[in-house]
């Protein structure tokens, strides 16, 4: 049957009900609480107002914690600090010097212990596998495991039930085994389970980027029509923002942004000390990461306190909306015809699908910005050959803001410097591409540069980022693997370099396959690493995956005229 109609005024007709979701979330967001406030007791021995115990008495509670009892004797140096933590609660905390090594919570009403902690868990909360600290009901099997087959079911083939298509899926949703032991607070487990997921992607991505398959046989979509493809993804695009409306919590990434946003707004230092007592160190992003909660703060404007953030809900649907539309647009600019809208709307339906992307939307985090920008480099790459110069330009730009927003995309910069392999055209398209980034940069930096200038700037960002400790990686669980780590990010700076020169020519989907291992190779060497990071790469990884298969019209065109088609790649459309 030839597709004739173009699906995409379903699309357009569910535009409203996106944008009342939207509006939603802007109106009524999802209550958050804020940290409580930590407060020394005036008197050890008197209860302070509205309390039953004293602090002397829930010290001689936490004393008797099994956890407690361990770590003491494990330090010279065992010293404890009690403090109210809000309405019937107590925290007392241990310290080896001046770091904390064990800590209690202790409940005021009943004297019982709450929790205790102690290692990795002490410093960082996030390890201690609180319910619905992130992600809130979309951790629910009843919510992720249906979510997961809706991710595969449309991509499925019954005739051929082997294809690289069905493993390369679900190795995307294999994440999931590690998540469930993070969910639990068994980080222990939880961070080796992430490598051979990301090791697979990489190797998988580098060979498709190196050495592409002939096209497969068999379709991208095999059963599923492609109006009920569009009409999955419209509903998809609905659940997801009614979840983000009713369901989601804003973390200090969202939150940061807020601040951020505020700060440039005002007229205030964006870099530097005093930056937020909630967020101290959330100055650690780059400058364009801030201006892009600019509008929904100014829109929505920050009371001043971790409460609901109605902005960070409004920036991450936009990011995340974004997103979805471009690598519609991308399918559609990768293939001409009823071609390119099926790998469109079948490029939108995964990421609408994808758990992890709307992971990164439940958060309300920032992620997502960087998948975009991926998306629009890739989009500026598809403008060439016909405008070359044009397409170098827009790359750059791309890449550089995508680079100044949270620094993670500069290790793309050689591959989509070097675009397709244009042949002659090749050097004066880098040097194009490196004269708008450097534009680019220097004008979203140049504007909020500290006091302390370049160096300050750097030490408070990128510094920051890379030399905080932290249990989320195999380096920073195991420090004698530092040699090997060097050795990672030495292998990744030489990958970054040579993908801008090998293959001589690539399509499209090869760039796409090459960049996403480029920042799977960097997530590797990462000392904090976190499931939030997926959506980085995620829609590079969806391009280099599902562009080689065949879609509807191309598969029809074969089996009726009965001729051999070109074993060739996805080629731009003109």
């Amino acid at each position: 049957m030839e597709l004739r109609v173009s699906r995409f005024p379903i699309l357009i007709r569910a535009l409203p009900v996106v944008v009342v979701a939207v509006l939603a979330a802007a109106l009524y967001p999802p209550s958050v609480q804020a940290a409580p406030d930590l407060r020394a007791p005036a008197s050890p021995t008197k209860p302070p107002a509205g309390y039953r115990l004293s602090g002397d008495s829930v010290k001689g509670i936490a004393a008797g914690a099994e956890k407690v009892r361990s770590e003491r004797r494990r330090h010279r140096r065992f010293t404890s600090a009690v403090y109210t933590r809000g309405p019937g609660r107590w925290q007392v905390s241990y310290f080896d010097r001046d770091r904390e090594v064990a800590q209690v919570r202790v409940d005021d009403a009943t004297g019982a212990i709450l929790e205790q902690w102690t290692g990795w868990q002490v410093a960082w909360t996030m390890a201690r596998g609180y319910e619905g600290a992130f992600g809130r009901k979309l951790n629910a099997p009843w919510v992720w495991i249906p979510l997961c087959l809706i991710f595969l079911v449309p991509f499925f083939d019954p005739r051929r039930p082997f294809r690289l298509l069905h493993l390369d899926l679900l190795v995307l949703l294999a994440f999931s085994a590690s998540h469930v032991f993070f969910n639990r607070g068994d980080i222990g487990v939880s961070v080796p389970l992430v490598y051979p997921v990301l090791v697979y992607l990489l190797v998988r991505l580098l060979l498709a980027g190196f050495r592409p398959r002939a096209r497969p046989r068999g379709r991208l979509v095999p059963l599923v029509p492609l109006t009920w493809l569009a009409m999955g993804l419209v509903l998809l695009v609905g659940f997801r923002v009614a979840l983000n409306v009713t369901d989601s919590n804003v973390i200090d990434v969202g939150y940061a942004g807020v601040i951020g946003a505020d700060r440039i707004a005002d007229g205030d230092a964006l870099y530097g000390p005093g930056f937020s007592r909630d967020v101290e160190r959330g100055d650690t992003y780059g400058t364009v990461n801030y201006l892009a909660y600019v509008p929904f703060e100014q829109a929505l404007p920050w009371s001043g306190a971790w409460d609901d953030l109605p902005a960070a809900h409004g920036a991450a649907i936009a990011f995340d909306l974004l997103t979805l539309a471009g690598l519609i647009l991308l399918g559609t600019r990768l293939r001409a015809g009823p071609a390119g809208r099926e790998l469109g709307i079948a490029l939108g339906f995964a990421w609408a699908a994808y758990p992890y992307a709307l992971f990164a939307l439940e958060t309300n985090s920032n992620d997502s910005l960087l998948g975009l920008f991926t998306v629009l480099a890739m989009l500026a790459l598809t403008l060439a050959p016909a405008r070359s110069r044009a397409s170098a330009g827009a790359r750059g730009a791309a890449i550089a803001l995508g680079t100044a927003a949270k620094f993670a995309l500069l290790p793309l910069a050689p591959l989509f410097a070097g675009g397709t392999g244009e042949g002659q055209r090749r050097w004066p398209g880098a040097v194009t591409f490196a004269a708008v980034a450097a534009l680019v940069l220097v004008a979203a930096f140049a504007p909020f540069t500290p006091d302390g200038g370049v160096r300050e700037l750097y030490d408070r960002t990128v510094e920051y980022q890379a030399s905080r400790p932290s249990p989320f990686s195999i380096w920073g669980q195991v420090e004698s693997l530092d040699w090997l780590q060097g050795a990672v990010k030495a292998a990744v700076a030489l990958l970054a370099l040579l993908v801008a020169f090998l293959p001589r020519r690539r399509d499209a989907v090869q760039v796409a396959a090459l960049g996403a291992a480029v920042v799977i190779a960097l997530q590797l060497t990462m000392t904090h690493w976190f499931y939030l990071y997926v959506v980085w790469f995620a829609p590079l990884a969806l391009v280099a995956l599902m562009g080689p298969w065949r879609t509807g019209s191309e598969e029809e065109q074969q089996d009726v005229g009965d001729v051999s088609v070109p074993a060739d790649r996805p080629a731009v459309a003109a």
